[in-house]
């Protein structure tokens, strides 16, 4: 009985966590000026196939039906509840920039390859995430900057391991960068 009591409440607490942290997102968005870095939606299957080629969408895992109705509901809240989004950058992925131009529209989006995969590419890791962490330092306009990229690479640069379709706000922190927010879609 006991054991079951404190599994519930333990339950309870994992399911208002992701809400406050999520509310606690949004305000930091409202302020602009923010910096988020955003998990590609849905594209169900694990890496690419072997036959993988960036730039033909037929070799890449893509968006399913679902990642795209998450795009299309990011954006619209996004646009809703916080300052502007000033510029989008995504990965050379089909996924990422799918997710990127269904959300904000083709026309604020721009590839940027060092947010490609970590994983894909281990050997430019380390150069891309310095140019990631360089233009994050930089970053200075009153709207808000979305980097869509991987889940693998959000994790490698903070340590946070979030989810499909989820915002990660970020701040530079010495040769790293610190999440300071974090917002969850699904």
């Amino acid at each position: 009985m006991r054991r079951t009591a404190v599994l519930l409440i333990g339950l309870l607490f994992a399911a208002v966590a992701p809400a406050e942290a999520t509310e606690a997102g949004w305000a930091l968005l409202r302020e602009g000026g923010q910096v988020v870095l955003l998990v590609h939606a849905n594209a169900p299957g694990t890496g690419d196939p072997a036959n993988f080629a960036l730039g033909n969408c037929h070799t890449q895992r893509n968006l399913s039906e679902r990642g795209r109705q998450q795009a299309r509901k990011l954006g619209a809240l996004i646009a809703a509840r916080a300052e502007p989004v000033e510029k989008v950058y995504a990965s050379r992925y089909c996924r990422t920039l799918d997710t990127a131009k269904i959300a904000f529209g083709p026309g604020l989006v721009e590839e940027l390859p060092a947010l490609d995969s970590v994983e894909r590419e281990p050997e430019l890791a380390e150069k891309g995430h310095q140019i990631v962490l360089d233009m994050i330092r930089n970053y200075s306009g009153s709207g808000n900057l979305v980097l869509v990229t991987h889940r693998e690479n959000v994790a490698a640069w903070t340590g946070v391991k979030p989810r499909e379709a989820e915002a990660v706000i970020v701040a530079p922190e010495g040769d790293s960068l610190k999440a300071i927010g974090r917002i969850v879609f699904n």
